[in-house]
């Protein structure tokens, strides 16, 4: 495969986004509405995709505030019908598809010995399979130089102080996915394929745990505090752009230290 020359112009140009398209999963509340911003304030045109279509039309906003154009999809990951219809609109209304994130994801806390069998299904289908799904959809009308990024986790990587074996095997599986999807496809598609592992982020989420929980939970983190959104909007970035041209089928850990105990 050729190599491309990215010497031209400053350093910072490798991780601007103009021109191209992104599709977030996921994207109507936390992370993902917040990583739908953070591309489009690199310059790119941004799909929005989730069940509800309120939240994706706050999203939408957002993203028309920094001047780039956004279309909002509806769509259920778990539906591979539905996927490949998110696909087909995204190349429909912008003519190409760059970037997907994966993002989409639900959590669920049990212990092992009482987990509900639906339970601990609906996580994996959500988080891996709906994955898997948004990716395949992706691949087949992405080009070369195109950039998968899953948001995987660190509980894919690390223990969890909760109960949550469906959250855990299911982001340790996204991991997997990613080394395999980049083996088949960066060498012979052209599409990188990565994933980020945050730690825990100072979102709505975090505001609804107990002190001494996340205090435990912080206790392995070198740098003793949660992520804020927009350090994890850089570690995707990266991913996304031509800066990470060399990066493929890596899982970058965002976590503040915690899986390097």
């Amino acid at each position: 495969m050729k190599t491309t020359d990215h010497t031209a112009g400053s350093v910072l140009d490798l991780f601007r986004l103009t021109g191209r398209v992104a599709v977030v999963t996921g994207a109507g509340t936390g992370l993902g509405a917040g990583f739908a911003r953070a591309l489009a304030e690199a310059g790119a045109d941004v799909v929005v995709a989730a069940r509800r279509r309120d939240k994706l039309e706050q999203v939408a906003n957002t993203v028309a505030a920094v001047g780039r154009r956004c279309l909002v999809v509806p769509t259920d990951v778990t539906d591979p019908a539905q996927c490949d219809a998110l696909a087909r609109a995204a190349v429909d209304e912008f003519g190409r598809l760059d970037i997907l994130v994966n993002n989409a994801g639900v959590s669920h806390v049990a212990p092992a010995t009482h987990e509900d069998p639906q339970d601990y299904r609906n996580v994996v289908e959500v988080n891996l399979f709906g994955a898997y799904w948004a990716a395949q959809a992706c691949a087949r009308v992405m080009q070369p130089g195109s950039s998968i990024v899953n948001v995987a986790s660190m509980l894919g990587l690390v223990k969890s102080v909760l109960p949550q074996a469906a959250y855990a095997s299911s982001k340790a599986g996204l991991i997997g996915l990613t080394r395999d999807l980049s083996h088949q496809w960066s060498g012979r598609k052209g599409i990188r394929v990565n994933a980020i592992a945050p730690g825990f982020v100072d979102t709505d989420m975090i505001g609804e745990m107990s002190g001494d929980t996340l205090a435990e939970f912080l206790r392995d983190c070198s740098l003793g505090r949660t992520a804020t959104q927009r350090e994890i909007d850089a570690a995707l970035i990266f991913l996304a752009a031509p800066a990470s041209g060399y990066v493929t089928g890596s899982t970058l850990a965002v976590d503040g230290g915690t899986s390097g105990h």
